[in-house]
């Protein structure tokens, strides 16, 4: 063993450790990796920044914007919303529903996107249909990591595997080439996930507080000039609308707690709101309610989303003055802020119509989230809408105002600034479907071999900014960098391997130790070895290292070596038995609906069939 392998064993030990025990955060580990590797000479300054130009990153990287754009526009959420009929399904079938369509999407678009979107759309299911979330969110999770094993824009791994095989081999993997065996494994977890259906945790707190999914009250005056005027209640978008509950109407001052969808809209109505604020903010970008810097929030008759200058009247056409001359838009950026009351806010004890008066200019109070717990919202409503919205220690106050007055509120010692939310343009129809349309043509052009994979994703993330379907500000801002610098770091790492002879070196020794065994107990080997590997540091890290180890193995057998390049790519993926190796494992785990006991137990299932029936079907192919 010579020195320069010692070295790169030193350093890959040293990043399993990082990885494992959480010592710096992915990106600070993989800049150590890259200064590792130069300071020691296993790499040449070009090779440690080879990384970044990856044709896997770079493939990577516009998946992501792909995947951002689905997203913005409302694609994968529109894709989803027919779950609503699971309602009167039984959990165990709706579970394995669920799956199907997660896995399904996986294939092809982020799994972690995906994973996100489903922990809205089951504690919207658990709110009104009662389906409990700890049925659903786990299956959920290894349904997403199954389906991205299916294609090979499925998942980052898939698409780092393939890069490292073009590289050593000269031969890449075909678009469906192994989508019979992932679509195998996945019908095969999904029936083990049902067999220990039981096994899985039932109803739990701490969805909602852990993903903003929780609700704001609102309180809107209809104007003489709204299209909502003589409106049905049950033909507006409010009823519409499942995420929005219409809590009270209140008519020259007399409150209707008990309404329904046949009362009709009158001039000058109040209405009170409960609903998510991913629907506010949408109500808010589709000009269900404007905001007049001079007067109330409203829902008004225009359906812009300009916000007029002080003194302009929403009445008014948005460009026309008092004089009837055209007003310049005010182009000073705005924003929505989270704020959270502390003990001694001059806020307290005040309701949203005080507070016009006491923010800085330029600010409005839109909506409050109320500290206590109210799931029986409805009976509590004996009060006036200005007494229920008053403010208390604990509330959320959510408020427009511009970004020039956002320090403004962080260096106020009794408020606290949870979040900024941007109003970017609203999601529309029409560029949903673009949106998918796009994300059709992506995946056609890469399967049918029009174009390469990255030529295929790079044309369409040009199309989504061409056909403005997502912002280059809202890319900065969504895309996990994180996992770019993870991999750029960690690619010099397989350079260096090679550099040193490190995979050579492994070979040799595990051919000695293999030696007269059949290929199916090595490919055996290599699987678990692999999967292990997995369940301690990232699967895109473990496909790295474990890649040109396996297709060392088959050329030192002189075997072919697909069979063992699938092994490692399946492997790396399929990290069950932990919530450490794989992000949506660690995001519905950070939860607090599940205890390590059900990923080793279910996941520790799955894991062991998945390796007999992965090593069974690679050797075959020997």
């Amino acid at each position: 063993m010579t020195t320069e392998v010692i070295l790169v064993f030193g350093i890959i030990l040293a990043v399993i450790l990082l990885f494992a025990f959480e010592v710096f955060p992915m990106d600070k580990i993989s800049f150590c990796i890259i200064a590792a590797l130069l300071l020691t000479g296993l790499v040449s300054p070009e090779e440690a920044v080879s990384g970044f130009s990856n044709k896997a990153v770079i493939t990577i990287l516009c998946l992501m914007i792909l995947a951002v754009g689905l997203e913005e526009n409302g694609a994968i959420s529109w894709l989803a919303k027919g779950l609503k009929i699971l309602k009167n399904w039984p959990v165990v079938l709706a579970s394995v529903f669920i799956m199907i369509i997660a896995g399904s999407i996986s294939a092809f678009v982020s799994s972690t996107a995906v994973v996100i979107v489903f922990i809205k759309i089951v504690a919207e299911l658990r709110e009104k249909y009662q389906l409990p979330p700890g049925k659903l969110l786990l299956p959920i999770s290894f349904a997403s990591i199954l389906g991205g094993s299916c294609t090979l824009m499925g998942t980052s791994t898939n698409l780092l595997v393939n890069n490292i095989s073009s590289r050593y081999t000269g031969e890449r993997l075909g678009f469906f080439e192994f989508s019979y065996m992932g679509l195998l494994f996945m019908g095969i977890s999904i029936g083990i996930i049902t067999l220990f259906y039981k096994f899985l945790p039932k109803d739990t707190g701490g969805l909602s507080e852990n993903y903003d999914l929780d609700r704001y009250l609102l309180t809107l005056e209809v104007l003489p000039e709204s299209p909502l005027v003589g409106m049905k209640m049950g033909e507006s978008f409010m009823f519409k609308e499942t995420d929005i509950t219409v809590l009270r109407l209140t008519r020259k001052g007399v409150d209707r707690n008990l309404l329904d969808a046949n009362i009709v809209i009158k001039a000058n109505d109040i209405i009170l709101l409960h609903c998510s604020l991913e629907n506010l903010q949408k109500m808010r970008g589709e000009g269900y309610f404007d905001i007049d810097l001079d007067g109330k929030d409203t829902i008004a008759s225009t359906q812009s989303t300009t916000i007029k200058k002080v003194g302009v009247s929403a009445k008014k056409n948005e460009n026309e003055s008092d004089d009837g001359e055209v007003e310049k838009e005010d182009r000073t950026e705005t924003l929505l802020l989270e704020l959270l009351l502390l003990p001694g806010s001059k806020f307290l004890g005040r309701d949203l119509n005080e507070l016009k008066t006491m923010l800085v200019p330029r600010a409005i109070p839109l909506a409050v989230n109320k500290r206590k717990k109210l799931t029986i919202l409805k009976t509590r409503l004996h009060q006036s809408n200005q007494e229920f919205t008053r403010l208390h220690v604990g509330d959320r106050l959510l408020i427009q105002t511009d970004r020039e007055y956002v320090q403004n509120f962080e260096k106020s010692s009794n408020l606290a600034v949870l979040n900024q939310f941007e109003g970017g343009p609203p999601a529309t129809p029409f560029k949903r479907n673009l949106s998918i349309l796009i994300l059709l043509g992506t995946i056609v052009l890469a399967a049918t071999g029009v174009f390469e994979v990255m030529t295929s994703v790079i044309t369409g993330t040009l199309a989504m900014l061409l056909f403005k379907c997502v912002e280059l500000n809202r890319i900065y801002e969504k895309i996990n960098w994180q996992i770019i610098f993870l991999l750029a770091g960690m690619i010099p790492l397989g350079i260096a391997m090679s550099n040193a002879k490190a995979d050579t070196w492994i070979t040799e020794e595990l051919l000695a130790l293999m030696a007269g065994q059949r290929p199916m107990f090595i490919i055996g080997l290599l699987f678990l070895t692999t999967m292990f590997l997995s369940s301690v540091v990232s699967n895109n890290a473990t496909a790295i290292i474990m890649a040109p180890i396996g297709i060392s193995l088959a050329s030192g057998l002189d075997l072919d070596p697909k069979p063992f390049i699938l092994c490692v790519m399946f492997a790396a993926n399929f990290s069950f038995f932990t919530p450490l190796g794989y992000q949506t494992n660690a995001l519905v785990y950070s939860m607090g609906i599940y205890k390590f006991k059900h990923f080793l137990v279910i996941g520790g299932v799955i894991s062991a069939v998945l390796w007999v029936v992965g090593t069974l079907l690679l050797s075959a192919m020997l």
